[in-house]
């Protein structure tokens, strides 16, 4: 499937808390992902790439997983081949 064939999908992001939010929402926006923060303080996300799908899965892990989490995922990422 090549990206043109690729619908538009719009998620609302829970897991993440109401006060970091506004990071996650700047942080996807200088990734060039289309976001915004509604009135009631829900982040909702644009995802138009499986690219897309990769960096907010990576942002909200960023905001959201335990420093021990984080670094054993980093750990892991330096002993893939």
């Amino acid at each position: 499937m090549n990206h043109s064939q690729l619908e538009s999908l719009t998620v609302q992001v829970f897991s993440v808390s109401r006060c970091d939010r506004w990071q996650a929402r700047e942080r996807l926006q200088a990734l060039s992902i289309p976001c915004h923060c509604t009135a009631d303080g829900c982040l909702v996300v644009e995802i138009n790439s499986p690219l897309a799908v990769i960096q907010l899965k990576s942002v909200v892990q960023q905001l959201t997983a335990s420093r021990a989490e984080l670094v054993n995922w980093l750990e892991n990422c330096w002993e893939m081949d």
